[in-house]
C-alpha cells in the first residue's frame, strides 16, 4: 500500500520541483523519467493521467509565466502549441514504451529504457521544432540540410542544439535511475504482501477409536 502513495508522491514532487524557471539547465528535465517509469510502476488509468495531467498543468503555467517575461514571442500562437502538442504525443510514447517493462526489471535494463526514451523524446520534437519553426528561424529551411540543422546546431543566438541532446541524455539516465531506486525501496517486502493474511487450517486429524480387546 505505501508503494501506491509514496511512488506517485515522489515522482509527481520531484517534477514540479524541476519546472521552477532557470532551476536546471535547458532540456534537462524530469519529464521524460517521469513519463517513462509512469508506465512502469502505475497501472490502468493512472499511468496516463497523471503524468500527462501535472504537465499539462505545469505547462500552462509556465507558458503565462514566458508570455508575461518575454511578450515578443507568442507561446500561444497556432504553431507553438502544435509543436507543444508534439511533446504529448512524446510523452505518450514514453509511457507506452515504459509498459513493456516491468517494475521488477532489473536496474540496468530500466535505466535503458530511461535512456532510450529521452532519445526518442529528443528526436521527435526537434523534428517538430523543424516541421512547425513556431519561432520562425531562419535555418530551419524544410529541406533535409535544414532538418540536420534543427538535430544538431540549432538556431543562431542559442546554444547548439546537440547541447540540449547531452543534457536530455543526462537527465533521462539520472531521474530515471533516481526514480527506480525508489521503486525497489517502496517495493512490498513478501511479509508485507502476506500480511493480514490467514495461514491454511489444518484439517483436524481422524480420531481413532482404541481397538476393542479380542477375547
Amino acid at each position: 500500500m505505501k508503494g501506491k502513495l509514496l511512488l506517485p508522491a515522489i515522482f509527481v514532487a520531484t517534477f514540479m520541483l524541476s519546472r521552477i524557471p532557470g532551476l536546471l539547465p535547458p532540456n534537462f528535465s524530469v519529464a521524460y523519467a517521469f513519463a517513462f517509469c509512469a508506465g512502469v510502476y502505475f497501472r490502468g488509468a493512472l499511468a496516463w493521467w497523471l503524468p500527462l495531467g501535472v504537465m499539462l498543468a505545469t505547462d500552462i503555467g509556465l507558458n503565462i509565466y514566458y508570455q508575461h517575461n518575454d511578450p515578443v514571442h507568442d507561446v500561444w500562437s497556432p504553431a507553438n502549441l502544435a509543436n507543444l502538442a508534439f511533446n504529448y504525443v512524446t510523452y505518450a510514447v514514453l509511457i507506452l514504451l515504459g509498459r513493456r517493462f516491468k517494475p521488477q526489471s532489473s536496474f540496468l535494463g530500466l535505466l535503458g529504457g530511461g535512456l532510450l526514451g529521452a532519445m526518442l523524446f529528443y528526436f521527435i520534437t526537434n523534428t517538430a521544432s523543424w516541421f512547425f519553426n513556431p519561432f520562425h528561424c531562419p535555418e530551419y529551411t524544410k529541406t533535409l540540410a535544414g532538418w540536420i540543422i534543427a538535430l544538431t546546431k540549432g538556431t543562431n543566438g542559442f546554444p547548439p542544439t546537440w547541447e540540449f541532446f547531452r543534457n536530455t541524455l543526462l537527465s533521462g539516465g539520472l531521474f530515471t535511475a533516481l526514480f527506480a531506486a525508489a521503486g525497489k525501496l517502496a517495493a512490498e517486502s513478501p511479509a508485507e504482501k502476506t500480511a493480514g493474511q490467514r495461514s491454511p487450517e489444518k484439517e483436524p486429524e481422524a480420531e481413532t477409536e482404541p481397538e476393542e480387546a479380542k477375547a
